[in-house]
């Protein structure tokens, strides 16, 4: 039975807050709600009104791309980075870590090993490493695209200068993912140390999408002395951006962190934010993540349930995939690839949908500002 017919069947009874089914509606509808409708519907929500959330999120997901479940080839180069942030593992403090890098030619040949699979997207994932310059990103990027000429490649490797962006653009670069982590100034601050700016990652966001890209945002649920109030500034600053794609995960702990011992996130409130951000932006691209899947051992299938449409199988060298910890207890750091997409691919299957190894763009395909990327 489609999701829409059970929509269609949904009953309420005394125990369901009337409201909040119609705020929901009211969402998926006009794609946006006011500050204090957003908190009222995180603040009040129980698991009557959660169902009906979810089943909202994932018709408009059937609409608009289907049952498909892209899947993203996921290469962590480095673990070595520049930043500080509280909560992450892989911060420069950390000397309980192996560092590691890979070099052009063992990126080149995940990305084979990949594309043999059937991937079609690489995604390039690394702390703030320096030694990664311009001039080496664009070399990497611009052979992946010859050497397969059929795929994309998204970069997530963090706040660069706009014309550091455009080089990328212009190499062949397709998509770019920077995490904003959160939409409360207040609350930014506590995440990352002084060298780190909230205006500068709201700029380097505004950059992206100016250039052509494929924009990704996105956020933690349940970070340390996170609010709903912080996450309703969420809600509104993905209404404002527009991205293409949102990373939605829950927070998850280290102990190499100042944050170590805190309490990580939960999975309900997870999929909550997941639905919302769906009805906000219908045609999103919508990961899966894997700190999901850390969290709950059926995470990842409850947020493909909830709107999400992508996952990321790593393609990365099983001998360093430990170490790129930027949470413990990283799920599939000892898999192969093979293995690694086949294990998602039954977890997909099973949860009703079907794997889509297609480039998988954004419906309108990158078009910003006039300009179009295939």
């Amino acid at each position: 039975m489609s999701v829409l017919s059970n929509l269609e069947k949904f009953e309420t009874d005394a125990s369901t807050n009337q409201r909040i089914i119609t705020l929901i509606d009211k969402l998926k509808e006009v794609r946006r709600l006011e500050r204090e409708e957003y908190l009222y519907i995180l603040n009040n929500t129980s698991q009557k009104e959660l169902e009906y959330l979810r089943k909202s999120a994932d018709s408009i997901r059937l609409e608009n791309y289907g049952t498909s479940v892209y899947m993203r080839g996921l290469i962590e180069f480095s673990n070595f980075c520049t930043r500080s942030c509280n909560y992450c593992g892989i911060r420069r403090q950390n000397q309980n870590i192996d560092r590691y890098r890979l070099d052009k030619d063992t990126i080149l040949s995940c990305c084979e090993e990949g594309y043999n699979l059937g991937y079609r997207t690489f995604v390039l994932q690394s702390g703030e490493d320096k030694y990664f310059s311009d001039d080496i990103i664009c070399d990497i990027v611009n052979s992946i695209k010859k050497k397969f000429p059929d795929t994309a490649v998204t970069l997530s490797i963090g706040e660069k200068s706009k014309e550091s962006y455009q080089r990328y653009f212009d190499s062949g670069a397709d998509r770019y993912l920077l995490r904003h982590e959160t939409a409360s100034r207040k609350l930014y601050e506590h995440l990352h140390p002084n060298d780190m700016s909230f205006d500068t990652r709201m700029q380097c966001l505004q950059d992206l999408k100016e250039i052509g890209y494929q924009v990704g945002c996105g956020f933690m649920v349940n970070s340390p002395t996170q609010t709903n109030e912080d996450l309703v500034e969420d809600l509104l600053f993905i209404e404002k951006l527009q991205p293409h794609m949102v990373g939605i995960g829950p927070y998850l702990s280290h102990s190499e962190t100042p944050f170590s011992g805190l309490e990580s996130g939960n999975l309900l409130q997870t999929i909550t934010m997941v639905s919302l951000v769906r009805l906000i932006l219908p045609d999103v691209l919508l990961p899966s993540t894997t700190a999901l899947g850390t969290l709950n051992s059926k995470g990842r299938e409850e947020a493909l349930k909830s709107g999400a449409n992508v996952v990321m199988p790593n393609l990365s060298p099983t001998e360093h995939r430990e170490k790129y910890e930027i949470y413990e207890n990283k799920i599939c750091t000892g898999d192969e690839a093979a293995h690694c997409r086949g294990c998602i691919e039954t977890r997909i299957i099973f949860a009703g949908y079907e794997v889509d190894m297609s480039v998988g763009h954004h419906k309108t395909r990158g078009i910003n500002n006039g300009m179009v990327r295939s």
